[in-house]
């Protein structure tokens, strides 16, 4: 069995931090008004709406590691 690569975890975890912090310095009014909205959308869409970014990360990962073979 191949060993924890530590830091491409690290890496990954990084760049994700770095782009979920991108809207709230560059647009943080937007993001207060996005957020507020929230509240209006109903629970079984959220859950798709996670359901597909989740899908969408785990295709990603998928054909990164496809490719870097």
């Amino acid at each position: 069995m191949a060993e924890f690569q530590w830091n491409i975890f690290l890496a990954a975890l990084g760049l994700a931090l770095v782009i979920e912090g991108l809207p709230y310095f560059l647009a943080p009014n937007a993001v207060k008004r996005i957020a507020m909205r929230f509240g209006e959308i109903p629970p079984g869409v959220l859950r798709l709406l996670g359901l597909l970014s989740i899908a969408g990360g785990l295709a990603i990962v998928a054909l990164s590691r496809y490719f870097s073979r």
